[in-house]
């Protein structure tokens, strides 16, 4: 009987591009595998997995986590039938192993898994695990974690493997589709599959010093769908050569193609960034678990991989300043972008596919 995986979970990019470089990986290794997703209309699966290839099964959920009252109220209504859905692919998919990667679906399907003795495995990419993963904690067979201080919130059921990254972020090509302007550095600009709200009205306010700065300044910015507009005009009013989409669906050769990042400093993003040996600007999101995010970013800053701009401290005028800095010294970008790739984990999805398939197995 072929081997058979459902991967549950998404939301954002963060949980579900961890999950897909696992299912290539797992490919790769076992060709005729049935690697299908589940997750939900809302989340960013419902737009990237069809385009990676790959089937999903959408169920009804909704978080519980930090919602107003209504939004509470409607997620733990929903709970009945997200555990309805949850059964209902379970029994079409008849999987082998489930793999949860974080996020308000995965937790039906993982846990009910669980209880149908079919094995789950967790995959956890910040050092302070979310509220769907340490709920199920004490259910699944095995955790895959990207720290070591993740390792005593699931016991002996888990082990390090780093945070897989799509093999694409560590190829060698040099893409130039979105040219820039001869002499122009090239600066990718995000802040997560939603964008960042506070990078975005920082980057428009720095946008006339940008325009005006020599060697130029060419951006590529994925906003998000709310601050869409403002940012074009923003740009355009300056005079800055910018491109401005509300999502970047290849994100490894956005992120080659850059010269320097500045960025959110979620987990995922902070594997891609040292798979494609990029020096960066990170801006901790500091409402994030824990502060997670200010602690991801402060172990790139430490060996020299990126610099750190607390949100509090962000101005237009801080990160032009920053952003001109790097720009104009090609030699210090070079040095931090071989620091960041001194922290990449190209085995993380490997390691992670031979415990599926043993499990599995």
């Amino acid at each position: 009987m072929a081997l058979s995986v459902l991967i549950a979970g998404g939301g954002t990019g963060g949980h579900l591009y961890p999950g897909i470089a696992v299912a290539r990986a797992l490919l790769a290794r076992v060709p005729d595998a049935h690697v299908t997703f589940v997750g939900t209309a809302a989340g960013i699966e419902a737009r990237v997995i069809p385009r990676e290839g790959f089937t999903l099964d959408v169920i009804r959920s909704a978080g519980l986590k930090g919602k107003s009252l209504p939004s509470l109220a409607r997620g733990l209504a929903l709970l009945p039938a997200s555990a309805l859905d949850a059964w209902r692919v379970l029994a079409h998919r008849r999987p082998s192993i489930v793999i949860g990667v974080g996020g308000y679906s995965s937790g039906p399907v993982v846990a009910l898994a669980a209880l149908r003795r079919i094995p789950t495995l967790l995959m956890e990419q910040n050092a302070v695990p979310g509220l769907t993963n340490r709920l199920l904690a004490s259910l699944v067979s095995a955790a895959a974690v990207t720290y070591e201080e993740s390792l005593k919130m699931f016991g002996g059921k888990a082990f390090v493997a780093g945070n897989p990254v799509r093999p694409e972020f560590f190829r060698e090509e040099a893409y130039a589709e979105h040219s820039s302007a001869p002499g122009a550095a090239r600066v990718l600009v995000f802040g997560g599959s939603q964008g960042a709200h506070a990078i975005n009205m920082a980057m428009v306010e720095a946008a006339p010093r940008l325009a005006a700065a020599a060697p130029a300044v060419a951006i590529t910015h994925q906003s998000g769908e709310r601050d869409l507009e403002v940012v074009r005009d923003g740009y355009r009013r300056a005079g800055l050569q910018a491109r401005v989409e509300p999502f970047l669906f290849a994100m490894d050769r956005e992120m080659k193609a850059a010269d320097l990042v500045v960025c959110r400093s979620g987990a995922t993003t902070l594997a891609e960034l040292p798979a494609s040996a990029r020096p960066s600007i990170l801006i901790p999101f500091p409402g994030a678990t824990d502060d997670h995010q200010r602690r991801n970013a402060e172990a790139l800053a430490r060996v020299g991989a990126a610099q750190m701009i607390d949100q509090q401290e962000l101005t237009g005028d801080r990160l032009a300043t920053e952003i001109l800095k790097l720009v104009a010294h090609e030699d210090e970008r070079r040095r931090m972008g071989a620091a960041a790739a001194q922290l990449a984990r190209p085995d993380a999805a490997k390691l992670i596919v031979d415990r599926v398939v043993a499990m599995a197995r």
